[in-house]
C-alpha cells in the first residue's frame, strides 16, 4: 500500500511523546511492507531545522514539511471570541500547506491518507477533492476532553470561562467531523468508546503506542537508588500543572520522611518558574541528550497528571526500561495495567506519599513492580505487532 502520513508536527528526530508516537508508527508501517510518505507541519513550538532531519529518514519517507506559524497571538485570540470557529484548529490552517498538499495529490496516488491528530483535519475538503484514498484519523486523544479537564481544574474564573469556550468549540468541531473519515484509529480503548458514544458509526480500530523493544535495554551501571524523577515535554500544560501540584502538595511531605531523597525533572521547554526553582533536593535537568540513559539512571518515575488524555508515551518507555512507576489514573489512561502489580496508582497527595514511602521502605517490592512493567510491555506493546495489525486493517478498508 501507498500511505500519505500527514503529521501535525515533525516526527523526526523523535523528541517528545507525540513525535515518538508518530515516528514509531511510520517505521512499523514501512517494515510491514508499505510505502509511506511523510508530510509534516513545522511549527514554532516544535520547530525542527531542516538540516537536523536525518538523510536516511528523508529517503525512507520521502519527507517534506511546511512551516505554519501556529503560535497563539493575543489579538487574533481576542478577535476569535467574536466568531464561532475553534481557535485551536484555525491556527493549523495555511494556504502554503494547502498548495503543497494539492501538488502532492496531483502528482501521486495514495491508497491511505493517515491523519496524525485532529490538528491536520482542516484539509479534509482538499483531501476529498483531490484524492480517492481512504482517509483515516489517528487520534492520540479526544482533544476536547483535555480542554474540559483544564477548565475544570482552573481556579481563575476568567481563565476558566475562556478554557470552557475553547473546549466547547473544539468539541463541536471534533464531533462534526466524526463520520467524515473512512475510519478512526485510536491510541486508547477508552477513546474508541468515547467516539462511539458521541455518535461515530465508522470502523474504529484500537492502535496503542508501541515500542521497538530491542532499543530499550536496561542499564543499572549509573543507577541512583533511591531517586524520583519525571520526564516529559513541559510546554504541554498538563505536565507543567501536574509537577506544580506535586511540588506544592506532595514533595515536602515526602521529604519529611525521606530527607535525602532527590527529585529529578527532565523535559524540553522547561518554564521559567521551574528553571528558577530553589527547592531542596529538586534538580531541574531540562532537556536531556539521551532520555533512555536518563531514565535508566533513576529508580522511581512519577506521573502526577490531573488533566490530559490519550496514552502517555513516557510511561510505556519507563515500563520498557523496568522502572517503578507511580501515576494518577488520568496519567495511566489507555494502558492495560494492574494497580499494585506493574504500576502504582495514586490520585491524591496522601496516595502519592504512601506509594513513595512503600517503594522506599521496600525496595524488593518496587523492583518487582518494575519487572512486571517490562513484562507487560513485552506482551502488549511490541510496535511491529501493532503496525502489522494496522496494516491489515488498512487493507480491509481498501478491499471492503
Amino acid at each position: 500500500m501507498k500511505i500519505l502520513q500527514i503529521c501535525s508536527k515533525i516526527p523526526f528526530p523523535p523528541k517528545d511523546g507525540g513525535s515518538i508516537a508518530m515516528n514509531i508508527l511510520t517505521q512499523g508501517l514501512i517494515k510491514a511492507g508499505n510505502d509511506v510518505k511523510v508530510l509534516a507541519v513545522n511549527t514554532p513550538k516544535h520547530f525542527i531545522k531542516e538540516e537536523d532531519i536525518d538523510i536516511n529518514y528523508r529517503k525512507k519517507t520521502a519527507y517534506e514539511s511546511v512551516f505554519i506559524d501556529t503560535s497563539v497571538k493575543p489579538i487574533a485570540a481576542i478577535l476569535n471570541l467574536f466568531s464561532k470557529s475553534s481557535y485551536n484548529i484555525i491556527r493549523f490552517y495555511s494556504k502554503d500547506f494547502e498548495i503543497r498538499l494539492i501538488e502532492i495529490l496531483n502528482k501521486e496516488q495514495f491508497d491511505i491518507i493517515h491523519l496524525e491528530t485532529l490538528w491536520v483535519t482542516p484539509y479534509m475538503a482538499i483531501l476529498r477533492k483531490y484524492s480517492k484514498a481512504k482517509i483515516v484519523l489517528r487520534s492520540q486523544n479526544v482533544e476536547f476532553m483535555i480542554w474540559d479537564r483544564l477548565a475544570h481544574d482552573c481556579s481563575n474564573p476568567i481563565k476558566k470561562k475562556y478554557l470552557q469556550l475553547l473546549a466547547k468549540r473544539l468539541k463541536k468541531y471534533e464531533q462534526g467531523l466524526l463520520n467524515s473519515y473512512d475510519a478512526i484509529a485510536t491510541i486508547t480503548e477508552l477513546d474508541s468508546v468515547s467516539f462511539k458514544k458521541e455518535g461515530c458509526t465508522l470502523p474504529i480500530i484500537h492502535i496503542p503506542f508501541g515500542i521497538d523493544l530491542e532499543k530499550y535495554k536496561q542499564d543499572t551501571s549509573q543507577l541512583e537508588t533511591p531517586s524520583l524523577f519525571h520526564i516529559g515535554a513541559m510546554d504541554w500544560r498538563p505536565n507543567a500543572d501536574g509537577i506544580n501540584w506535586f511540588l506544592k502538595s506532595v514533595w515536602l511531605k515526602v521529604q519529611e520522611k525521606h530527607a535525602s531523597i532527590k527529585l529529578y525533572l527532565a523535559g524540553r521547554n522547561m518554564p521559567d518558574w521551574l528553571k528558577q526553582l530553589e527547592m531542596k533536593h529538586v534538580i531541574v535537568e531540562g532537556e536531556v541528550p539521551d532520555s533512555h540513559q536518563f531514565i535508566n539512571s533513576k529508580s522511581i518515575m512519577i506521573v502526577p497528571l490531573t488533566s490530559g488524555g490519550g496514552m502517555r508515551v513516557k510511561i510505556i518507555e519507563g515500563m520498557a526500561l523496568g522502572k517503578t512507576i507511580i501515576s494518577t489514573a488520568v496519567g495511566a489512561e489507555g494502558i492495560e495495567y494492574e494497580n499494585g502489580k506493574n504500576i502504582l496508582i495514586a490520585n491524591t497527595e496522601i496516595d502519592f506519599v504512601n506509594a513513595i514511602d512503600t517503594c522506599l521502605s521496600d525496595p524488593a517490592f518496587a523492583d518487582q513492580i518494575g519487572r512486571n512493567a517490562r513484562a507487560l510491555v513485552e506482551e502488549k506493546y511490541d510496535n511491529q505487532n501493532i503496525c502489522n495489525k494496522l496494516s491489515n486493517f488498512y487493507k480491509s478498508l481498501i478491499n471492503g
